[in-house]
């Protein structure tokens, strides 16, 4: 199977979406990106990575129930598909492969 190219910021957004679960909704997501990267980044960059990763069928999505703090508007909440968690632990892997590959003297400030 040919493996599906992830960007690094559609790779965050994936892992975001994992780390919030059911709650994953674009809001959300932007908000736990800038939380854990302390990268301010904009609702519309979110929106279409999760577009695209829908659209590769790495995540699926459904509308949830209205809620007070929205005026009654409902939220599209995102979760990551067996495809893109199959995507995730092969990055992970090709990742500790090459940070495994490193000899100590390429990288002396990390002292490996």
């Amino acid at each position: 199977m040919k493996r599906t190219y992830l960007g690094e910021f559609e790779e965050l957004v994936l892992l975001t979406v994992a780390v919030l679960g059911q709650g994953a909704y674009g809001v959300a997501i932007t908000d736990e990106l800038d939380r854990q990267t302390g990268r301010a980044v904009s609702i519309s960059a979110v929106h279409a990575a999760l577009h695209r990763m829908e659209e590769k069928g790495m995540l699926s999505s459904h509308m949830g129930d209205a809620t007070a703090e929205r005026g009654g508007r409902r939220k599209r909440l995102f979760s990551v598909t067996a495809l893109g968690s199959r995507t995730l632990q092969e990055v992970r892997e090709q990742r500790n492969r090459l940070w495994d590959s490193i000899s100590p003297q390429a990288l002396p400030a990390f002292g490996l």
